[in-house]
């Protein structure tokens, strides 16, 4: 598979097989993000690997966080929760924040979704389904994940990865992903 054909298939995959993620296969994809382009060599990434009991644990916070967000709709809870119970290993990616520097911390920002991006892509390889979180079950907007994690100084959660062995059966009703043409969205000056 090309780096071309690799983007045009790349897909967030949600479902997976009740198959643990091999401690290989994601040290691979934690040195694959490690690659990434970042400005003057910050590597201004922090990856925290959340699986086994921390997994239980999360799931916890995450229940309390979607009743208290949807009080009234608890079918949204429950099918929100059964994504996070049925997804092996979560990955909460945070970007270095250089405090008095905002132009930096953006930057910094770029960086860390090129190390995620690089991710799911090689993901794809490593025959593991993949989707980045940013808001909602991911927790990424909420203080309850940054005090989960430890609440280190000076960091910004980015995302939520979700991996896993996808669930073939799920892949087959995927509809081909649809983009607007790169011709309605350039302009050549």
């Amino acid at each position: 598979m090309t780096i071309i054909s690799a983007l045009g298939s790349r897909r967030a995959i949600r479902d997976y097989r009740d198959q643990e993620v091999e401690e290989e296969k994601i040290k691979r994809l934690l040195e694959v993000a490690t690659w990434a382009p970042n400005d003057r060599m910050r590597e201004p990434w922090s990856f925290y690997v959340i699986k086994g009991e921390a997994k239980k644990r999360y799931e916890a916070l995450a229940m309390e966080f979607l009743e208290e967000r949807f009080p009234t709709k608890p079918h949204l809870v429950n099918s929100s929760i059964k994504v996070l119970t049925n997804t092996p290993v979560h990955i909460v990616v945070t970007s270095d924040v250089v405090p008095g520097d905002e132009d930096a911390t953006k930057d910094n920002e770029y960086a860390v979704c090129c190390a995620i991006h690089s991710m799911w892509l090689a993901a794809k390889e490593l025959e593991l389904g993949f989707v980045w979180r940013t808001r909602g079950v991911g927790l990424v907007h909420d203080e309850r994940l940054h005090q989960f994690i430890g609440a280190p100084e000076n960091k910004k959660v980015i995302g939520n990865i979700f991996v896993g062995y996808p669930d073939e059966e799920s892949i087959q009703k995927m509809k081909p992903s649809k983009r607007t043409s790169f011709e309605e969205k350039t302009t050549w000056l």
